[in-house]
């Protein structure tokens, strides 16, 4: 199969929206110059100038499959990327996974204050829904992009995955808990980046809401299938965060669990099914099967 991660098309196509999803973080954001200052400042911080942007090249890569405003993409695209980005401030807490590094940077609270980080967590996850209900189109079609984005974030989705995996450290987990945990933890917010692309379009069959779930539920396992490998054989500073901290904290990952060798395995597999999914959109999906091979092929 081609790699499609090194391919000049999906690269530039990848600039170009990373740029788009950026100006409307920009947008969205409250200026750092407005009461509360701290607050804004490190709310900006903590979301601008860093990332992969994954979430959004997915909202982006299903929407146009389909003919997606581009206005809407914007909106749902900076809506999931504020909900990563509040996951990622309480996740590198000292109460949680007390990290001092994320995206080549200080975490929000080592460079502010522990009460600070709480609340740019807090004032991101509301900035998120409140950025999405004004994606205009039909209203049928924001408000079922809300509750999707609602469940993922919550106890039935990010949340609470967060909380199992907080439970997990010093456990040992079956590979069929671990998939449910990740399945949550990180899966959720991936596979409703994909839906919120597709039902930007107002307009979804059965069949294709069908193949983009399938799609979704290979690309999100395996991006954290990923993580887990990377976390073992990638260091520090190519990671842009602490490389080796799952073992350090005992946390239980598909690579403790099933070894290097079957979680590049799980890894690739994953990458066939999330291609196999894409096979009755014929070939409009095109960005969508690149990114599935971005997610396993990557390097940090």
């Amino acid at each position: 199969m081609r790699d499609s991660v090194s391919h000049p098309a999906l690269a530039q196509w990848m600039q170009e929206t990373q740029a788009i999803v950026e100006h409307a973080l920009e947008a969205v954001l409250p200026a750092a110059d407005v009461i509360p200052t701290r607050l804004h400042e490190a709310m900006r911080y903590a979301v601008l100038g860093g990332g992969k942007r994954v979430r959004p090249l997915l909202v982006f890569a299903a929407g146009e499959a389909f003919g997606a405003p581009r206005a809407r993409l914007e909106r749902a695209a900076a809506a999931v990327e504020l909900i990563h980005a509040y996951s990622l401030v309480h996740d590198d807490m000292p109460c949680m996974d007390d990290d001092v590094l994320r995206r080549g940077k200080p975490t929000v609270h080592v460079q502010y204050d522990d009460a600070t980080a709480l609340l740019v967590g807090d004032a991101l996850q509301s900035l998120a829904f409140d950025c999405l209900a004004h994606a205009g189109g039909e209203p049928a079609s924001t408000l079922a992009m809300l509750q999707r984005l609602a469940t993922a974030s919550g106890s039935s989705g990010m949340a609470g995955g967060q909380a199992i995996d907080l439970a997990s450290v010093g456990v040992k987990l079956g590979a069929d808990e671990l998939e449910a945990m990740h399945r949550l933890k990180t899966g959720a917010l991936l596979s409703a980046a994909v839906m919120l692309g597709g039902l930007a379009s107002g307009d979804l069959s059965i069949e294709a809401r069908a193949a983009l779930e399938s799609y979704a539920a290979a690309v999100g396992l395996a991006f954290q299938v990923v993580d887990d490998i990377l976390d073992v054989e990638t260091d520090t500073a190519t990671l842009g965060k602490t490389a080796g901290k799952d073992a350090q904290q005992d946390k239980p990952t598909y690579v403790s669990t099933l070894g290097l060798a079957a979680s590049k395995e799980l890894a690739e597999r994953l990458r066939r099914k999330a291609h196999e999914a894409l096979a009755p959109l014929a070939g409009r999906a095109l960005r969508l099967a690149e990114l599935a091979d971005l997610i396993v092929l990557r390097k940090h």
